[in-house]
């Protein structure tokens, strides 16, 4: 961490773990001879740590390892607010969640490791249905673990970006609450009938 602990620090991390349980893909970002080089990768927190998965010809692989600094963020809803949905006089503005993440990352060599990973991420991205069940007697995952590495990443900074119209009225607040909530729903509708 690079402060020190306190209660409000405490409540603001837990509600960065929650955007990274909700929303678990991560663009992660590395550096290697001046130039960043990024994958978007889901990671599982597992107490101040989050593990993940790569292959091993992504060109970022070799950097995901050796102790490297590495660079995460990941996104919450986000969306424009228009002055309409105020009951007082505003400007347009734009709602967001984001959490941004440093750390040291290192590859895990057992393959014993990497294959119990996969299955817990699959438990937890299939949470709380359940629909699927990677079974560790699964010939398919044991026919590419030697084409996946395990990356393990101790997180040393924490930096949570919470836009949410803060600084309004509470009756104000929960309207760009509900317009966040509404916007989100109706434009993943909107995208998806034209791209998909």
């Amino acid at each position: 961490m690079t402060y020190p602990p306190n209660q409000h620090q405490d409540n603001n991390i837990n509600h960065m773990i929650e955007v990274i349980k909700t929303y678990p893909l991560a663009t992660v970002i590395s550096v290697k001879d001046h130039q960043p080089i990024i994958t978007h990768l889901p990671l599982v927190y597992e107490e101040g740590k989050l593990i993940g998965h790569i292959d091993i010809y992504n060109p970022q692989a070799e950097l995901l390892k050796g102790d490297n600094d590495v660079t995460l963020i990941f996104a919450g809803p986000e969306c424009y607010i228009s002055p309409s949905i105020y009951s007082t006089t505003q400007l347009p503005t734009w709602n967001y969640i984001k959490v941004h993440l440093k750390g040291t990352v290192k590859a895990i060599e057992s393959k014993a490791a990497l294959k119990q990973s996969l299955i817990t991420m699959t438990e937890f991205l299939e949470a709380p249905d359940h629909k699927y069940v990677l079974e560790t007697d699964n010939p398919r995952l044991d026919e590419n673990l030697n084409y996946i590495e395990m990356i393990e990443i101790t997180i040393t900074h924490w930096e949570g970006k919470f836009k949410l119209s803060q600084d309004k009225k509470p009756k104000d607040i929960e309207a760009a609450r509900e317009e966040l909530v509404r916007a989100n729903q109706e434009s993943i509708k909107l995208f998806l009938d034209k791209v998909f």
